[in-house]
C-alpha cells in the first residue's frame, strides 16, 4: 500500500475530514518516524510493532569479489521492524 493509497482509504473511512488534512496527518506521522529513527531511538506503535534501530560495525575486510579489491565499509545503521503478537495473530487468521 501507498501512501496516497494509504491517504484515500482514511479518506473513506472518515469522509467528514478533508484530503489535505489526512495528508498532513500521515506525513507529520511518517516524518516523526523518520526522525525518531534517525537520532538513534526505537519507535514503539503498540498493537502494531516496533521500528528498531541498529548501529553496524565498520568492516576493513571485505573483498570485491572480481577485483580482489579490499573494500571499507563505514558505519552505518540499519532499521529492522518486529511486528506485535496482536499483528501476528491478524496475519495467521
Amino acid at each position: 500500500m501507498s501512501r496516497t493509497d494509504l491517504i484515500k482509504q482514511l479518506k473513506r473511512k472518515n469522509p467528514s475530514l478533508n484530503y489535505s488534512e489526512i495528508k498532513i496527518v500521515v506525513e507529520n506521522f511518517s516524518n516523526s518516524v523518520s526522525n525518531a529513527l534517525k537520532n538513534g531511538q526505537n519507535v514503539e506503535i503498540r498493537g502494531f510493532g516496533r521500528f528498531i534501530c541498529k548501529q553496524l560495525k565498520e568492516n576493513w575486510n571485505l573483498r570485491n569479489p572480481s577485483t580482489n579489491e579490499i573494500i571499507y565499509k563505514p558505519k552505518r545503521r540499519k532499521v529492522s521492524f518486529k511486528p506485535s503478537k496482536n499483528l501476528i495473530k491478524l496475519l495467521n487468521k
